[in-house]
């Protein structure tokens, strides 16, 4: 069955025979795990396993693991791996070491897709969503930290996903609430977006910020936004990896689309992300969600190959 074009969220610890059954008449293309799915390292290891079964041995299951407030594998059966913010100005190999270990204990379990690194600016006066989540103010600075962390997951056998492109440093309201509007210029959104220039060749996967950027379209936030995916993430900083979009179901989407998934696809998003696992909500999501392009296999494909050249053998959790 050919998938659909959405990596979705699961209601618990366990993969319910409801969830199967969905998955078997609308197939998505990968799974996310949040916390409620998240006990110990047997009990995840036993998820991916499974939904492994239902949606192939290569489906990509991702999760949130960046260290600091952003982590989903937390202590005692997991490290408590430090925000990014203390990496600033620090050397490159701590960052890269960091990532590298992070990544391990997610591809222990069967996880192998890391939502990090963030390659948004810190920036002073905005919303604290992002906060110590960046690396540094410094778009230079961004971009070197995040090459390290690239590096790192690589190492250990997963993919990336830098977020949030083209850039949530300047949101003034957190996007799971409403949706943030950007009025710089596009001349004050280069800084932005340099990051992402930068590690645009990185073979890591890209996802979304859910904003409205006045000097790019006024009218619909990036996920939506043909004219930001295409002039923007695909022009101007030249990304041709994987995009996927933040979860649809946060507070910035509302009211976006009768059929966010189909709008996210059709504006240049390759995959969709929907994160309740609540199961009418997936439900009605796959229905709605087209199947990848050519393009997004591609670039799938690529991303895989990028990683596999870049693991280390025999990666070992300390």
């Amino acid at each position: 069955m050919t998938p659909r074009a959405a990596i979705v969220g699961l209601a618990g610890p366990a993969l319910t025979a409801e969830e199967a059954e969905l998955f078997r008449r609308h197939r998505p293309l990968g799974a996310i795990l949040f916390r409620r799915n998240v006990v110990e390292p047997a009990q995840v290891a036993a998820l991916a396993a499974a939904l492994r079964t239902e949606l192939g041995e290569e489906a990509p299951i991702l999760v949130d693991q960046e260290g600091g407030r952003v982590a989903r594998l937390r202590p005692p059966n997991w490290t408590d791996f430090p925000a990014p913010a203390g990496f600033e100005g620090g050397p490159e190999a701590a960052a890269e070491a960091n990532a590298a270990l992070l990544g391990a204990e997610c591809a222990e379990v069967g996880l192998d897709v890391v939502c990090a690194p963030c390659l948004d600016l810190r920036l002073p006066g905005a919303h604290q969503v992002i906060g110590d989540r960046a690396f540094s103010d410094r778009p230079e600075e961004v971009a070197r930290l995040g090459a390290a962390w690239v590096r790192g997951l690589h190492a250990a056998g997963c993919i990336p996903v830098i977020k949030h492109i083209p850039g949530h440093g300047r949101a003034l309201v957190d996007s799971h609430e409403s949706l943030p509007r950007v009025t710089a210029s596009a001349g004050e959104l280069a800084a932005d977006i340099a990051p992402f220039r930068a590690l645009a060749g990185s073979g890591a996967w890209a996802m979304t910020a859910h904003i409205l950027y006045d000097a790019w379209d006024r009218s619909r936030p990036a996920t939506l936004s043909s004219t930001i995916v295409r002039d923007v993430i695909r022009g101007a900083i030249g990304f041709d990896g994987v995009l996927v979009s933040d979860d649809l179901a946060m507070g910035a989407m509302r009211g976006q689309s009768n059929d966010l998934a189909g709008a996210a696809i059709e504006a240049g998003c390759d995959l969709v992300l929907h994160c309740t696992g609540v199961l009418a909500e997936t439900e009605a999501l796959l229905a709605a969600c087209p199947p990848p392009s050519e393009a997004a296999w591609r670039r799938l494909a690529a991303a895989r190959a990028a990683m596999l050249q870049a693991k280390r053998p025999q990666t070992a959790v300390a």
